[in-house]
């Protein structure tokens, strides 16, 4: 098991079993903090620094949120076009993390250019934590997903795991990479010309993972223990900001999960969903006893608490 102290966390592929549970029992000492809604003051004298060239909801406010929970301080960008990266400079990801490193103790960055935070790992002395770069990965969205399922069912182990939507998308690459290290059997189910980058294929492949290919949600749902959705119609990850309008296209049935389709599922299938969503999801199943994306948004705050302080230290002897 590696050490977090002044690590970035840039790729799932980076954590071995040991790493994640290290991670999901910090998670442990931490919960009861976000549960009863208040503070510590693990991180009083560190500051954070949120860098977003990409619009996000739930993943930059859960960061501060995390941070703040933490007695951190938070400071940073929501929108690229109100800096100098975003105006006529132009200014590149050495010159703005080069300096952005002197404004605090770590960063959590999302960008449009995969690979863009492993570059600005290059030019910073302080952690980088990727909350997303283009189609690349989503490693604090990865940790915060399998921490959901973990509380839920007890154990990672033996399980089977529904990916199902686009899998070109970022969410799906660092879950494929990450069950990997777990006994976990996977579906995917994905539109044709929708389905792994051969780079993350290869991955699962050289691994040794448990999978299958299916054509339609209905072939596996019944014994599935976690469904895990990403939309079928996606924003253009290569931009900023995608700012698309009207008829974008509907997702086929095959891949829409809806309350009928879960009257097929064990009772305690969870469906999981990091948001936002188009119609693959009906709202009708929000209610049901199978929605964990609500659970997430707790989780979420969980997991981000555990990786900053492990990466600032304050839990590295603990």
């Amino acid at each position: 098991m590696r050490s977090f102290l002044g690590q970035d966390i840039i790729s799932l592929k980076e954590f071995g079993r040991e790493d994640f549970y290290r991670v999901f029992a910090v998670c442990d000492q931490l919960a009861p903090f976000v549960y009863e809604r208040r503070n510590t003051d693990l991180l009083k004298s560190k500051t954070l620094v949120t860098a977003f060239y990409q619009p996000s909801t739930r993943t930059r406010l859960s960061s501060e949120a995390a941070m703040i929970r933490l007695g951190g301080a938070v400071t940073g960008f929501a929108d690229a076009k109100m800096t100098r990266a975003g105006d006529f400079y132009q200014e590149s990801i050495r010159d703005t993390f080069g300096m952005l490193e002197f404004y605090g103790d770590a960063i959590v960055m999302r960008h449009f250019q995969q690979g863009a935070p492993l570059e600005a790992a290059n030019w910073s002395s302080v952690p980088i934590l990727n909350a997303g770069d283009g189609w690349g990965e989503h490693p604090m969205q990865g940790i915060s997903d399998l921490y959901t399922v973990l509380k839920h069912k007890g154990t990672l182990d033996g399980l089977h795991f529904i990916l199902d939507g686009d899998l070109r998308m970022r969410t799906m690459h660092s879950m494929s990479y990450a069950v990997t290290e777990f006994d976990i059997k996977v579906t995917y189910v994905h539109p044709p010309d929708m389905g792994l980058p051969e780079d993350v294929k290869q991955y699962i492949d050289d691994r040794n993972l448990n999978y299958k290919i299916v054509d339609h949600i209905e072939e596996a749902i019944a014994d599935a223990d976690m469904i895990y959705m990403e939309p079928v119609v996606q924003p253009d990850y290569t931009k900023a900001r995608d700012e698309r309008s009207g008829d974008v296209g509907q997702p086929p049935a095959n891949y829409k999960v809806t309350n009928d389709l879960m009257r097929q599922a064990k009772s305690d299938c969870m469906v999981v969903h990091s948001l936002p969503r188009m119609d693959e999801l009906d709202p009708a199943v929000d209610t049901t006893r199978h929605a964990w994306y609500w659970s997430e948004a707790y989780y979420a705050v969980v997991t981000k608490m555990a990786l900053l302080a492990l990466v600032l230290g304050a839990e590295e002897q603990s």
